[in-house]
Formats: C-alpha cells, sequence, structure tokens
C-alpha cells in the first residue's frame, strides 16, 4: 500500500511525504527556520492551522508573519487573547462574548461585561494579554456537532454565542479552539500558541450593536492593532496620532471651514473661510474644462418619478433617494445628474458633426445613507458632484477618454496627487446586452494600454449602466481616495431615446460618457484638508496673509498694506487687536495662515514688511512690491506647500 503522496510547492517544486504529515512536519523537512517562523498554510489554497494535516496531492503554502495572511492569523489570535485577558479578569461568567474578527490592521472584540469597561481599563487588560503572550500557551482545535456546540456554550452562559450558532445549518461541524482556561467557537486559523504574538496594543472602546441592528443592545467594542515587529507598530501609532492631527472634522472646527447641524443631519453649512476654499476648487475646475471644450450647464434638485424610473435609477437605487409629492406626483431630490443631461441632449436634433458635447454641471445631489456611515465631509447626505456627460459617436469613445484622461491628470497635478487606476466590470445587477458591454470593457482597455498607464481589473465592479475606470488618490499619510471616474454607458441614451443624425441622414444612438474629477467637491475638500494638514497651498488659503502691526501707532500703516494688497486680489486681514504680538503670532499659526506680516517703526519708514511663511522660522524684510510679486506668482502658479 501506497503511503506517499505528492505535494507541490509555491516555486512548482514537488515533494513526497508520508500521509498525514502536519504542514509543521513538511516546514521542518524543508528548512528549521521555516518551522520556527511558520504560522499557517495554504493547502489548496485554503487557510488552514499549521498543525493540519495532509492526506492527499496538495498545493502547499506555508505562512509566516511576514505575509498579509500570517499576519491577519496573528491578529485573529490576539482577539482570542484579549476574550481571555477580559475573562481573567472579570471572571468566567461575568462577560457574554459576541464576534471577534481580524479588521484592517488589527482586530476588535464586541462583549458584554457586567462592569463596564473604560478606556482606563485597556491599559491592564493589555498587560493581561501580555501575561497570556508570555505563557505561551498552545492552542488546540476540536469539532463538536452543532448540537454539542450549542449545549457547549449555553453551560458556559454564553447566549450570544448560542445566537451565533442558530444560523448555522444543523450538519455542519463547528470549530472549538482552545488556550487553556479559554475557549471560543471560530473557523480559525490560529497561532501554534499564544506566544507567536509579537506587537500588539489596545487603541480604543467603543459601543456597537449586537450584530449591527439598532433593535438589538448595545455591547462594548475593543479594539486593538498588531504587527510582526515592534518597528511597525511604532509606525502605525505614529500614523494614527498625525491621522489624528489631520482629522478634517477637528481642523474645520479650528478653522471655521465648515459645521454640521442636527436640523440637517448629514449636510454640510459652509463656513465663509470654507465657502472661499469651496470657490476657488470650483472655479480651478470650472477653467480646466472650459479649456477642455465643456459646457456648464445647471438642472434642477427636483424631478418627478417617472424620470428615474425611465433612468433605470428607481429599479437601482431608490432606497439611496428622498422624496416629496408635489400637486399629487411624486418628486424625488435627484441623487445624480445624468438624467437631467439626457434631457438637455434630447431637447433638440442633432447632427454627428456636433459630437463630441460635454456638458459639465456643478450639481448639488441628495443621497440617503445610514446615520452611522456619515463621516464628517467624507460621507455625506448631500454633496456637490463635478459631474460631466460626453455624448459621442462610438468611433469617438476611445479618444474622448483618454481626453478626459489627461485632464483628470492635469487636476490632480496641481494637488500633488499621485494616483492607481482600476478597470471595472460588470456588476450582477447590470443592464444591457453582453455584446455592449464586452464592447465598452474592450474600448476602456484599449485606451488605458494605448497611453501605457498601468491599471487593475475590479471584476464586477462596475456601474449598473457601464464598465468604468476609478482613479484613487494617494493623500499625504499614504492613503488611497477613490475619487475620479470615468463611465462608459450605451444603456442611458437607450432608455431616453437619444439620437443623432449620421452622414447617410439616419438616425444613430449616442454613446454616454461620465465623467467626475473631484467626485464630490465636499468629500475632495475633506481629502485635502487631511492631505494639506489644514496648511492649504497660498491660492486656496481662506487668508492668504494677515498683518500683525507691533503697536497701535502702526495701524495706520497696517490699513494703508491692508488695501494696497487686496487691490492686488490677496486676501488679507489686519490683526489690529490690543493684544501682545507673541499672542497674535501663535493665533496666526494656529489658523495656518501661510504669510504673517510684522510691521514696527522700521518697517514703516522704510515702507517694507518683516515676511515670515507658516511653517518656517526665519523671517525677511522686504519691500511691499516685492512681497506683492510673490504672492502673486505663488497664488498664479497654484504652488504646493507640503506640511
Amino acid at each position: 500500500m501506497n503511503n506517499k503522496v505528492k505535494i507541490i510547492l509555491p516555486d512548482g517544486k514537488e515533494k513526497c511525504i508520508e500521509k498525514g504529515t502536519s504542514l509543521r512536519k513538511i516546514a521542518e523537512q524543508i528548512s528549521m527556520s521555516l518551522a520556527k517562523n511558520a504560522v499557517a498554510g495554504k493547502v489548496n489554497g485554503k487557510l488552514v492551522d499549521i498543525s493540519c494535516a495532509v492526506s492527499e496531492e496538495s498545493h502547499i503554502e506555508l505562512l509566516t508573519l511576514d505575509s498579509e495572511e500570517g499576519l491577519n492569523v496573528m491578529r485573529h489570535t490576539a482577539a482570542h487573547i484579549l476574550a481571555q485577558a477580559v475573562e481573567r479578569l472579570y471572571g468566567k461568567g461575568n462577560v457574554q462574548f459576541g464576534i471577534g474578527p481580524v479588521i484592517e490592521h488589527g482586530f476588535y472584540y464586541d462583549m458584554k461585561c457586567q462592569v463596564s469597561i473604560n478606556q482606563s481599563d485597556l491599559v491592564k487588560i493589555e498587560k493581561e494579554m501580555q501575561n497570556i503572550i508570555q505563557e505561551n500557551i498552545p492552542i488546540r482545535s476540536y469539532e463538536l456537532s452543532l448540537e454539542e456546540a450549542q449545549t457547549y456554550f449555553k453551560k458556559k452562559k454564553q447566549s450570544y454565542k448560542v445566537e451565533l450558532l442558530e444560523s448555522i445549518p444543523a450538519n455542519e461541524a463547528i470549530t472549538i479552539y482552545e488556550q487553556r482556561d479559554f475557549s471560543d467557537s471560530c473557523r480559525g486559523p490560529h497561532l501554534p500558541s499564544t506566544g507567536y504574538v509579537k506587537a500588539f496594543h489596545l487603541t480604543k472602546l467603543a459601543g456597537a450593536y449586537w450584530r449591527g441592528d439598532s433593535n438589538n443592545e448595545m455591547l462594548q467594542r475593543i479594539y486593538g492593532i498588531a504587527f510582526a515587529r515592534k518597528k511597525d507598530l511604532d509606525a502605525h501609532l505614529h500614523f494614527l496620532e498625525e491621522a489624528e492631527k489631520r482629522d478634517h472634522r477637528k481642523l474645520g472646527k479650528q478653522l471655521e471651514l465648515f459645521m454640521f447641524s442636527e436640523e440637517a443631519p448629514g449636510m454640510p453649512f459652509y463656513l465663509p473661510n470654507g465657502q472661499i476654499i469651496r470657490q476657488e476648487l470650483e472655479q480651478f475646475s470650472r477653467e480646466a474644462q472650459l479649456k477642455a471644450g465643456y459646457q456648464e450647464v445647471r438642472t434642477p434638485l427636483l424631478m418627478n418619478q417617472q424620470l428615474w424610473e425611465e433612468s433605470g435609477h428607481w429599479d437601482h437605487y431608490h432606497e439611496n433617494m428622498y422624496f416629496s409629492e408635489v400637486d399629487h406626483t411624486n418628486f424625488a431630490l435627484k441623487p445624480m445628474n445624468c438624467p437631467g443631461h439626457m434631457l438637455m441632449y434630447k431637447q433638440k436634433l442633432r447632427s454627428y458633426r456636433d459630437l463630441p458635447i460635454r456638458l459639465a454641471e456643478f450639481g448639488q445631489v441628495h443621497r440617503h445613507e445610514y446615520s452611522g456611515a456619515l463621516n464628517g465631509l467624507l460621507r455625506v447626505r448631500t454633496f456637490c458632484q463635478d459631474d460631466a456627460h460626453i455624448f459621442v459617436r462610438e468611433d469617438q469613445i476611445e479618444a474622448e477618454m483618454e481626453k478626459a484622461i489627461h485632464l483628470i491628470d492635469e487636476v490632480y497635478g496641481v494637488f500633488g496627487f499621485s494616483y492607481t487606476v482600476e478597470l471595472s466590470t460588470r456588476p450582477e445587477n447590470s443592464m444591457g446586452e453582453d455584446a455592449a458591454w464586452q464592447m465598452s470593457e474592450q474600448a476602456l482597455a484599449n485606451v488605458l494600454e494605448r497611453i501605457d498607464l498601468p491599471y487593475q481589473v475590479n471584476e464586477g465592479d462596475g456601474a449598473f449602466y457601464g464598465p468604468k475606470i476609478d482613479f484613487h488618490i494617494k493623500d499625504a499619510l499614504g492613503r488611497s481616495h477613490q475619487c475620479a471616474t470615468l463611465q462608459l454607458d450605451f444603456q442611458m441614451p437607450e432608455k431616453f431615446d437619444l439620437t443623432y443624425v449620421n452622414a447617410d441622414n439616419e438616425k444613430q444612438r449616442p454613446v454616454v460618457i461620465h465623467r467626475a474629477i473631484y467626485g464630490s467637491i465636499d468629500r475632495f475638500f475633506g481629502i485635502l484638508i487631511e492631505h494639506f494638514a489644514g496648511a492649504f497651498p497660498l491660492w486656496l488659503a481662506p487668508v492668504q496673509a494677515v498683518i500683525l502691526p507691533v503697536s497701535s501707532v502702526h495701524q495706520p500703516y497696517a490699513a494703508q498694506l491692508e488695501d494696497t494688497f487686496k487691490a492686488a486680489g490677496i486676501r488679507i486681514e489686519a490683526d489690529c487687536r490690543e493684544e501682545k504680538l507673541g499672542l497674535k503670532l501663535r493665533e496666526a499659526q494656529m489658523k495656518k495662515i501661510p504669510y504673517i506680516f510684522v510691521i514696527g517703526n522700521e518697517e514703516e519708514e522704510k515702507q517694507t514688511i518683516n515676511v515670515r511663511k507658516y511653517g518656517e522660522k526665519q523671517s525677511q524684510s522686504l519691500s511691499i512690491m516685492e512681497v506683492q510679486k510673490i504672492l502673486q506668482k505663488e497664488i498664479a502658479e497654484k504652488a504646493i506647500r507640503h506640511v
């Protein structure tokens, strides 16, 4: 009887092993170093424990903490160690456990404790976790039937675990993972022992409804992060600290940019400073679009339900829309601008010579978002979309897509954003014929390949009416944000019966390219606040310079300078309060004003300005004309300031 089986390693090498050999033993046969560092494995693509036995021909991969999958196994075990530590500290039977999954960079565990856990308690929980790690407790697993598992957790008085088991098919075995005095139901895999957990930190407490349902009771959620090395943990903690400093909600309040109110949940109010930046962003985009041959339009906020049924939005999007009744007719606040642009195209006969037609709009749209999903300007219920719809002949598709990509690249370059690109293909819930989708997807791929723009294919993530190219910008902290999009649409021209007359005097269907650059101006604004840490480039800054007179006798000179710079188009203020100069300097720094002009006896006598740039300690004395030219040049060039 042949007791050997073949395994295939990731590099293609084949090896014969005894049937039933564990992945740990296989690692030992390859190298002792691998055996020491392997924490889990994959058998024919399935993630498994390192103790898993191989009994048939299989593709084998051994995972260490240097892989993302291995790291996530460690994070999963860290969640169990967290639960074990809480149970040790607060007593068995005093804590009921919900779920404890892996999340990006870490883990969390939901639980209900008879004694409320506070943020300050995380230190002692973390210390107990360290004790468990130092004990290097072996982690073993075994299977129970569903009925046995239900009985097991009922005895442990773990009602949430029992409830979770109720949704599992009766014939499915339940895996229990045990580490000495703690056990949990879990699909796994887990580390060989608790000692394999390296660098971790508990970060915060939050409330979480059981199973995400607001009708259920609120549990406490403890979050943690975990990494393979302390230096990686320290780097991430620094990142979190920096992200906290850059939080656009905090800076929005500090810099008086925007506010929210319970009278309009999820709908931003722009204060004067924020509105200046909004206007600058719109004007910059407007000028770029006009140069690129776009015509700006505006469509109504409210249109009747029949239009949204005709466009297909009713079937695919109505649960995210707001409705009202006017004159016994149902109306909807627009969630998108496209149907209005279709009506504009249709209002007169079009010739093939008229195409392409590029209609652009800064259109306010409304979309219902759950209150728990709202996040400052990054997730709101009403926002301004820098939308455009380009009506083209089929032979113009690729050329117009290429022009739109160049426009996006030009705009993002001004902000210093690098970006990656995704080609998103047909989703399950879509409209249209296979042939049109295949042709559309190929056209987008052709453009990206012709201009040599690297991209990844994102299967099934296209819009319901067509495939799309999405642009993901990278901010100063390396975070990715999907903003610009180009979407090819054969469906809406069909829905609205759009036509043009071709060279043979026959009616043809145009194709529509949906295009956004900022996407949501509001969201883009929030990203910019965090990208620049609130220290905006001069052309965007609400107040571009502030004049600080040393004493009240210099106020007339301050007023003269203010008038001169305002006449030159500079947004400037004079701070003539009877306060100490040091205080006014600190406040100007807190407001992140790009230029501070200090004037005293010497400056007034020589008609100069002592100029200090934000973030710099050195200052220099320059003539009024020199300073004016410096600022005007920096504004015209839209120079970037990295902070």
